[in-house]
């Protein structure tokens, strides 16, 4: 048994609006923690009609006005749009509202195209390449006690939020295992590496003070509902929001649809992409979960449910709450 966790982009509907996005956050975070779910994380996305948590730190908050116990974060947070500075008040701040809830996921991917990146940043030169110099800065500035820090985050200066490096390649887990950090793969969407980055991180570990062991998060997306057809059905928005990314067609979160056709291209990218996607009914739901976590041996599952109704949303996460396999907080 292990925890699981939930990572959420506060999807917009089709048909719906980012107010009701936001809504259906609030919800999903508090059924989440009275079934006993370890973490409920949100991820920076940028000019995505479908993704309302752009504004990640402000969205972290909302959920957790909403909640009571369970820890609130980000999955991730992508550091080469912000200064380290500002990331250190942000989460100081968070800390400061929900003392003892609150992470802080890091990625280095933009989170977005790149002429949004460039708007974003509007210096690109420190981009990807300083982004272990900048997770070590935003660890100083939060781990180091206002009366001794020559640039102060306030707040933030000692608050000691838990960081954790996220990543889709090996990269991030040579980064992590080297600055004795917890690691999540985004297996969710990134399978390829998956098994090496895992392998490196736990080879390579170098223990820290706070973290003496490796920490493993994996990701999935998770569709459940009482039968596999349903969950099949459900998961076709997910399906068509892959296909409308490869074609650069932005929309809001597809309604599901029976029978869905993609391109031969499009359904081989899908298929591959989301390989570890867990669909289905309860029996189907626990079957290739067990196999997912025997072949990871991960520490911590986080899951990624792209449903369009937010009752079936909901449905889904008391489906995964029933796995014998989880560990409840």
């Amino acid at each position: 048994m292990i925890p699981f966790s939930i990572l959420d982009l506060s999807q917009i509907g089709e048909g719906g609006t980012a107010s009701e996005a936001l809504a259906n956050s609030a919800l999903m975070a508090r059924q989440a923690e009275a079934l006993g779910y370890s973490r409920y994380w949100l991820a920076e996305h940028h000019g995505m009609p479908g993704i309302a948590s752009a504004a990640t730190s402000i969205v972290i908050a909302h959920v957790g006005h909403h909640t009571s116990k369970i820890r609130i974060g980000s999955g991730g947070i992508m550091l080469p749009n912000h200064s380290p500075l500002v990331i250190a008040e942000q989460f100081g701040t968070l800390e400061a509202l929900f003392p003892g809830r609150v992470d802080l996921g890091l990625g280095r991917a933009p989170g977005t195209d790149m002429k949004t990146a460039r708007a974003l940043r509007r210096n690109m030169e420190s981009g990807v390449d300083s982004f272990p110099y900048d997770v070590a800065e935003l660890q100083q500035l939060m781990d180091t006690h206002a009366d001794d820090a020559r640039i102060m985050a306030v707040p933030g200066a000692g608050c000691q939020v838990p960081i954790w490096v996220l990543g889709s390649s090996t990269y991030g887990a040579q980064l992590a295992a080297q600055m004795g950090l917890p690691y999540a793969f985004a297996s969710h969407f990134a399978p390829d590496m998956l098994h090496q980055a895992l392998r490196i991180y736990r080879t390579q570990y170098r223990p820290s003070e706070r973290n003496p062991e490796p920490r493993v998060m994996v990701g999935i997306m998770g569709v459940a509902a009482d039968t596999d057809e349903e969950a099949k059905f459900l998961y076709s928005s997910m399906e068509q929001s892959f296909a409308n990314l490869r074609r650069n067609d932005r929309k809001p979160f597809p309604k599901p649809q029976h029978g869905l056709q993609l391109a031969p291209e499009e359904r081989q990218m899908v298929d591959h992409m989301l390989q570890y996607a867990v669909v289905g009914s309860p029996e189907t739901i626990h079957r290739k979960l067990e196999n997912f976590l025997a072949a990871t041996e991960a520490d911590e599952l986080i899951v990624s449910m792209p449903i369009h109704d937010i009752a079936a949303r909901l449905k889904s996460v008391d489906i995964f709450a029933a796995s014998p396999l989880m560990a409840k907080v």
